[in-house]
């Protein structure tokens, strides 16, 4: 632990700055994680095929039940669709193209965020860096020991960047982790828009995606 603070006070004030870049960021992840893997993430495959059932089935009541019983992304489609009681294809793919419009842009919200604070910490950590040598050269003197002088300080100088890069690591890996889960969801939407004005319709089944 005291290493670990040591480390950490080397890279002088700006470290600062950096821990509060990562705070944010982290706080971004997590909120973002919530809304995309726990809360509109569910078992997509089987759920689109019972709706898909039920409504070819004539059973829109129970499937608008069904879709009513989640605050997934994937249930708060269908019950858009649903619940506007058309049979038009054309008034349906309007009411699917609006959907989407509500539904979409809640998964990828604030996640653009993340790479620029990713930068952010980098270049906070690149001038702890500059910072850190400028003190170093400035402060080392002459005589037998400017080499040990300058060695320690081009050491301590490193810290501010490896603690950047670090921040910036983990924002970046979090980022692309829940960007790929909103663009499965996204791609789960699109395939139960069509597959439910298909079954609304009564045209036969065409399985997008389907494995």
């Amino acid at each position: 632990m005291s290493t670990t603070l040591g480390w950490y006070n080397d890279g002088g004030p700006i470290m600062l700055l950096m821990l509060l870049v990562g705070v944010i960021g982290l706080a971004i992840l997590v909120e973002r994680g919530y809304v995309i893997v726990l809360r509109s993430k569910n078992n997509g495959r089987p759920f689109i095929e019972r709706i898909i059932q039920l409504v070819r089935g004539g059973k829109i009541d129970e499937a608008i039940k069904q879709c009513a019983a989640s605050t997934a992304a994937l249930p708060d489609m269908g019950l858009l669709i649903l619940r506007s009681r058309s049979r038009d294809e054309s008034d349906l793919e309007n009411v699917a193209q609006a959907a989407a419009l509500a539904v979409v842009p809640k998964l990828t919200r604030r996640l653009q965020y993340l790479p620029t604070l990713a930068l952010v910490a980098g270049l906070l950590g690149l001038l702890g860096a500059l910072r850190g040598v400028q003190d170093t050269l400035m402060s080392a003197g002459f005589g037998p020991e400017r080499a040990a002088r300058l060695s320690a300080g081009f050491a301590q100088a490193l810290s501010a960047p490896a603690f950047g890069l670090a921040v910036a690591i983990v924002l970046v890996l979090g980022r692309t982790y829940l960007v790929s889960q909103a663009e499965s969801i996204t791609e789960e939407i699109h395939e139960f828009s069509a597959r439910l004005i298909n079954a609304l319709i009564d045209r036969p089944d065409v399985r997008l995606g389907h494995r």
